[in-house]
Order: C-alpha cells, then sequence, then structure tokens
C-alpha cells in the first residue's frame, strides 16, 4: 500500500505492516514519520531494536542475519535500514525484494531514505515493499501553506501566534522545515503556553547572538577547534539551554550529511548548495567542512547527536556538555 504523511498517524493506530518505506525531500517529516513507526511497533512487542546503515561496502546478508537473529527473552525485532543515498543499488534492489517474498514474523524492516527520484518510485524493489507493507512518501508544505503549519507545531506545545508572527518565521526559515521545527521548539523552551507577541517572536528568532549559537555553528564548519571548545565553555557557564545546543549543532550535521550523501549520489555540489539555500560566507564555511565529512561520518555524528537528546530527556546516562565537547571535536577534526 501507499499512504500520504497526514494518513500515517490513523494507519498506525489500528495497523502495523511488516515492512515500511518512509521516503521524501524533507529529512524532519522522514525522522518523525520513521519515530511515529518506531513507537508504534514498540506498542505491539518489537522490543528489540537493530540499526543497519547501507552506505559503501554495507554487506546486504546483514539484512537476513538481523531478521534471523531471535531475542533470548522472545522478543521481537525492529530492523531498522537506513539507505542514506536514497538508492539501494542492484545488490541492495535485490536483498530487499528477496526479503519481501517472505518478511520475517518475528521482526519489522523500517526502511528510510531521503532524496528518491521518480525513476526509483517506479522500481521494482519499491514496488516489492508496497506490496509486503507500505510506502510513505513525505511531501513538504508549499511556502503558502507554511503558516499553517507552523501554527498546527505551536498547537502541540500550547502556544498560538498571529498571522503577522507565523508569517515573520516562515519568511525567516524560507521553506526549511528543519529550521522552522527548531525555532518553533526554541519558541517552547523560551516562553511559557499561551499566545506569543509578535514582539516575542522577534526576539526568539533574530537574537540568537545572546547565545553565541551562531558562534558555535561557524566554529563547527570551519573547523576551529579552540573557539569551538570557547564557545561551549561559555555557554555552559551562562547557563544556555542544552536544548538549544543540542538544535544548533544537530542542524549543522544534518546540513552535511544531507549534502554529503548528495555527493555520495555523484550529484555537482553547487546544486546541492544552491538546494540547500547556502550562499555567500556560509557557502564557503560548508565546502570548507565537506572536506572533512563524508557521508558516513555524518551519520556517526547524527548518531552521537540522539544520544545527547538521549541524555538530556533524562532516558541515559552521561555529562551532556562532555557529550557536546565530543560531538564538536568529531566535526572539526581534520
Amino acid at each position: 500500500m501507499n499512504l500520504k504523511g497526514n494518513q500515517l498517524a490513523t494507519h498506525l493506530e489500528r495497523d502495523l505492516q511488516p515492512v515500511y518505506l518512509v521516503h521524501g525531500d524533507e529529512p524532519l517529516l522522514v525522522i518523525e514519520a520513521a519515530d511515529a513507526i518506531r513507537a508504534a511497533a514498540r506498542r505491539r512487542g518489537f522490543d528489540e531494536r537493530e540499526v543497519l546503515t547501507a552506505i559503501a561496502g554495507f554487506n546486504w546478508n546483514d539484512l537476513y542475519h538481523a531478521a534471523g537473529n531471535l531475542s533470548l527473552f522472545g522478543g521481537r525485532t525492529l530492523i531498522d535500514l537506513r539507505i542514506p543515498t536514497g538508492k539501494p543499488g542492484r545488490e541492495g534492489s535485490a536483498a530487499l525484494q528477496e526479503y519481501c517474498t517472505r518478511p520475517s514474523p518475528d521482526s519489522l524492516l523500517l526502511v528510510t531514505m531521503n532524496d528518491v527520484d521518480w525513476r526509483d518510485e517506479k522500481s521494482a524493489w519499491m514496488g516489492a515493499l508496497a506490496s509486503a507493507g507500505a510506502v510513505v512518501k513525505l511531501l513538504a508544505p508549499a511556502l503558502a501553506e507554511l503558516p499553517a503549519w507552523l501554527a498546527g507545531r505551536l498547537r502541540r506545545q500550547q502556544q498560538s501566534a498571529t498571522a503577522d508572527g507565523l508569517r515573520f518565521i516562515s519568511e525567516r526559515v524560507e521553506g526549511n522545515l528543519l529550521a522552522a521545527h527548531q525555532e518553533i521548539l526554541k519558541l517552547g523552551v523560551l516562553y511559557p503556553p499561551g499566545a506569543l507577541s509578535l514582539e516575542q517572536i522577534r526576539e526568539a528568532v533574530l537574537n540568537v547572538a545572546r547565545y553565541d549559537l551562531d558562534g558555535l555553528r561557524e566554529a563547527m564548519l570551519a573547523g576551529d577547534v579552540a573557539r569551538l571548545t570557547r564557545t561551549l565553555d561559555g555557554l555552559q557557564q551562562e547557563g544556555e539551554a542544552p536544548l538549544l545546543v543540542l538544535w544548533a549543532m544537530t542542524e549543522e550535521v544534518r546540513l552535511l550529511a544531507q549534502i554529503a550523501a548528495g555527493l555520495a549520489r555523484r550529484q555537482p555540489l553547487d546544486a546541492l548548495l544552491k538546494d540547500a539555500r547556502l550562499w555567500g560566507t556560509r557557502q564557503a564555511l560548508v565546502k570548507r567542512a565537506l572536506q572533512r565529512i563524508d557521508s558516513e561520518r555524518a551519520a556517526t555524528a547524527l548518531a552521537h547527536a540522539a544520544r545527547i537528546d538521549r541524555m538530556i530527556k533524562g532516558i541515559a546516562g552521561g555529562d551532556v556538555w562532555d557529550e557536546f565537547r565530543q560531538l564538536g571535536l568529531y566535526i572539526t577534526a581534520a
């Protein structure tokens, strides 16, 4: 079956397929849809999880091994297969089709990828995934629909904004949903539930310099270890909210992951930078960072950011600020 993004929540309330493919051009929507499927799987007894990342050199036999590994405690396994390039290749296509002919009754296969082109949407491997389970295609809202999308996100955290306030955020993020999401979450951290004034929104969205988060991002991209360490120390001493620091760092890592994945698919760098809306000084910084960061390294950094998120939420133990430093050093290291 094929599902639209707005159909997924209702579907998961009443059904759970043995196979899911989640794809789209907006990483935020792909991440959120995959999270919803993982949560639904946990509620239905898929207590184990095995993460596989199909990058260069990936052994597709690992997919069969993951499906065949039975838990010592009798639980079922969610196989979290990530294909950063958006293309499984010939071997991967064959492996996915073979898996879909006989899905494991004790496993749920979740495949996530970005930037699937129209040819792949008509491919045999995607048809096999749709026949064996569900394919979820995520479409970003059009620019004219973005204020309504922002209003819905604010309602989730019991906040609201005027039409002017929503339009201000829309113009600021320029259609970048991940940036929009981060601005909405920032408003939830800075202000209590209720109506937000245009002045409050402008202060939160524009006045990032007082947190020096821009300096942190620039240091990461430039590979400036001294500035990175100094900035993190200052943010910690000033009592900066760890959530804001994590959002700032993760935004840059996701950007690098997205462009590195495109380069791995042999897409032109200039086109990728244009699609990411990067110009001037910021474009130069990203080009500099891409000399150090490939798709595999970016994926590792994203996994590290996810661990930090669990620490902030109290799910995992550890020193959050030490982890920030380790993540920053991993990105800045030559």
